[in-house]
């Protein structure tokens, strides 16, 4: 069986929205797309690479497909470490509207997300891979079904957009993993699923 894992790029102030264009993503009037891009270093790319190194299938909501499926096809030499997976493996999209994807390996997958994403971590050798796709997201650590999420932090603040985790959210608990800091700033850090928050108090005891 495979595990579901989440890579997710966000701002200091948790904005996820349109980390690589101006116009990847310009809902609610979003103008500050593209804020991951002066970061993309070595490390950085190293980081990513190493991730797809570990990919079985990939799960993404509609709008990433899209963006996706707008520019990796175009992108042919099978040893490019990203494009040669995007390219060759199932790509599974959560979507109501979907009907007939163009770019091949594509299934579309609706219903029951529970069930469906369940079934796809059963089948899947390796990891299953969510890029991106804040709202499937969300719905998915709703539903206790990641379990691992490698959080990318930005040096910057936006002051607007959408973001990762808002009010209402599942409350959740993770444990760290392993993490590190690119040299252009960026925090990379890697944590599981461990169930529901723990509470308690520094105050001290009464007859302390």
């Amino acid at each position: 069986m495979g595990k579901l894992v989440v890579t997710t790029f966000v701002t200091l102030d948790g904005v996820y929205q349109a980390p690589g264009g101006p116009q990847e993503d310009t809902r609610d009037g979003f103008d500050q797309g593209g804020w991951s891009v002066p970061y993309g270093d070595e490390d950085f790319g190293r980081f990513v690479n190493g991730v797809f190194s570990r990919v079985g299938a990939f799960l993404l909501g509609r709008r990433t497909y899209d963006i996706f499926a707008s520019y990796w096809p175009k992108m042919t030499d099978p040893a490019d470490p990203v494009a040669g997976k995007l390219n060759a493996l199932p790509k599974y999209v959560a979507s109501a509207g979907l009907t007939d994807p163009e770019w091949a390996g594509t299934t579309v997958i609706r219903g029951d997300l529970a069930k469906e994403v369940t079934a796809l971590k059963e089948r899947t050798d390796g990891e299953l891979q969510l890029h991106g796709s804040g709202a499937l997201a969300r719905s998915l650590f709703a539903l206790d079904l990641v379990d691992t999420l490698h959080l990318l932090t930005f040096p910057v603040v936006l002051g607007a957009g959408r973001r990762l985790f808002p009010e209402g959210s599942m409350p959740s608990a993770f444990r760290h993993t392993g993490g590190e800091i690119t040299a252009a700033g960026v925090s990379i850090q890697t944590y599981d699923f461990s169930g529901r928050p723990e509470y308690g108090s520094y105050e001290l005891p009464e007859n302390a």
